[in-house]
């Protein structure tokens, strides 16, 4: 019996040690950011939101909502523009509560501006605290950006591509 109870309490021991060693072991040194994609290559700015996005979701407890505005050169684009910026348009109108993120990107950091200045039109002021509005564009644009969101009372948070 005094056999068991002594390989009990050394196992009780000795697992915790393992478990911090081990632990210290699986973790992996931070990935450096990516940086932002010159061109309109659709996978390579969802890739790079990807990896942006989470970066910044620090006290949001709500999955993003993510804009990603095509290049100007596709197909179709200002059909695909305009569809965007109405599904923009209706999410902020109808309501986005604290703890959620609303992020803003593509190749054309003016039209990307242009579609949050058009979604913010007409909320409420004070409407959107506790809500972090990420624009990922030109610093040129971010006034513009930041004038438009702050009366909703977001949190502005500008990333230059």
């Amino acid at each position: 019996m005094n056999i068991i109870h002594r390989l009990l309490l050394t196992a009780c021991l000795v697992l915790p040690l393992a478990a911090c060693q081990n632990e210290g072991q699986t973790q992996q040194a931070e990935k450096a950011p990516m940086t932002a994609p010159t061109d309109g290559d659709s996978a390579q700015w969802r890739a790079y939101l990807s990896d942006l996005v989470p970066r910044h979701m620090e006290g949001i407890q709500n999955q993003p909502y993510i804009y990603l505005v095509p290049d100007d050169g596709i197909a179709d684009f200002e059909g695909q523009y305009e569809r965007l910026e109405e599904k923009a348009r209706i999410d902020v109108a109808r309501g986005i509560v604290r703890g959620n993120m609303l992020a803003y990107a593509g190749p054309d950091s003016n039209r990307v501006a242009d579609m949050v200045v058009s979604a913010f039109e007409g909320v409420p002021a004070k409407s959107m605290n506790g809500v972090r509005v990420l624009f990922i564009g030109d610093a040129a644009d971010s006034a513009r950006v930041e004038q438009a969101v702050t009366p909703a009372g977001v949190e502005y948070v500008l990333v230059e591509k």
